[in-house]
């Protein structure tokens, strides 16, 4: 029996501004909305919420807005872009995680 939760692209247009926050539990000064909660939890995708928390780049860190978008390749593989809100790419890299489906998921991290 397959219990894997699915998640479709009208279940994250319900997301559009956010009036709840959460703080990331390992990386207190990052704080995530109630759409990106709701990805992790339906995809079990909090790796993706440690990754961007625990990035490790200073250059990442000195902006205090941030847009991750995590595009899915045919493949199953994924690309992790990081934006600074005005389409200026500050990272990429690529994730090898067995994703189902291609899909873009642009998630909205603060500090």
């Amino acid at each position: 029996m397959n219990t894997e939760a699915k998640l479709t692209v009208a279940d994250l247009k319900q997301f559009t501004g956010s009036e709840h926050f959460y703080r990331h539990g390992l990386s207190r000064n990052h704080v995530y909305t109630e759409g990106a909660q709701f990805l992790a939890e339906r995809a079990q995708a909090y790796w993706l919420l440690d990754k961007i928390a625990l990035h490790g780049s200073s250059k990442i860190a000195r902006e205090r807005f941030q847009v991750w978008k995590l595009t899915v390749n045919a493949d199953g593989s994924a690309t992790l872009a990081t934006e600074d809100g005005n389409d200026n790419v500050l990272r990429t890299e690529t994730v090898v995680h067995g994703f189902s489906t291609t899909r873009n998921c642009p998630l909205v991290s603060s500090q």
